[in-house]
């Protein structure tokens, strides 16, 4: 997929309408961002706008996150920090004296 992110009002609304007149290839849109589709058409819309708003359009590819992407015991700590008794616990001092992730280990960690 591809994020579009509109950094001016002018950029904003050309955005708005190409996700209107073009709904087909947009995935999903959020105010001044929309995904579009992993589509040449897409990437077309997107080219055209950052070709006539140069640094007012930002254009990424991303790709959907996979659970499956991330270490498993990321995914355990996530599971188990969820699955505990007492809910206002937060992680830090869950995850003290057992054998999860500290978050600051994590913070440091790409994917």
């Amino acid at each position: 997929m591809l994020l579009v992110v509109a950094h001016s009002r002018v950029a904003r609304r050309d955005l708005r309408n190409v996700c209107r007149t073009h709904g087909s290839c947009v995935v999903q849109r959020f105010g001044r961002a929309a995904l579009l589709s992993a589509t040449e058409f897409a990437a077309f819309q997107a080219l055209r706008l950052q070709a006539k708003h140069r640094v007012d359009v930002q254009v990424e590819r991303v790709r959907p996150f996979e659970p499956t992407d991330v270490p498993e015991h990321v995914r355990s700590a996530a599971r188990r920090y969820e699955d505990r008794s007492e809910p206002a616990v937060p992680y830090e001092r869950f995850a003290s004296g057992r054998d999860l992730p500290a978050p600051s280990s994590m913070r440091g960690e790409p994917l």
